[in-house]
């Protein structure tokens, strides 16, 4: 596991993540949404695609009003509450 963003909005954190390796073999990215209290796991086809739009993203060098609005485009699927114990 392995923390990659936390902004005032959203935190995104890398489960299965193998060193060395750019997407992971099992496992996927953690999205939650600290607003509207909901998290999505994204894994497969959509943690590619996801991971692929981060790095064409931090090429240019964004801002983190531009990564909170490329997160929130997955964050608005979250349906899972976050449920703190």
């Amino acid at each position: 596991m392995q923390m990659l963003y936390n902004s005032d909005q959203f935190a995104v954190v890398q489960f299965g993540a193998d060193e060395g390796v750019d997407l992971p073999v099992r496992g996927g990215y953690e999205i939650v949404d600290k607003f509207a209290r909901k998290e999505i796991f994204l894994e497969g086809d959509m943690a590619v695609l996801f991971r692929a739009g981060v790095d064409a993203l931090i090429e240019n060098g964004p801002s983190e009003e531009e990564l909170d609005e490329f997160i929130g485009r997955y964050g608005a699927m979250a349906q899972q509450p976050v449920v703190l114990h």
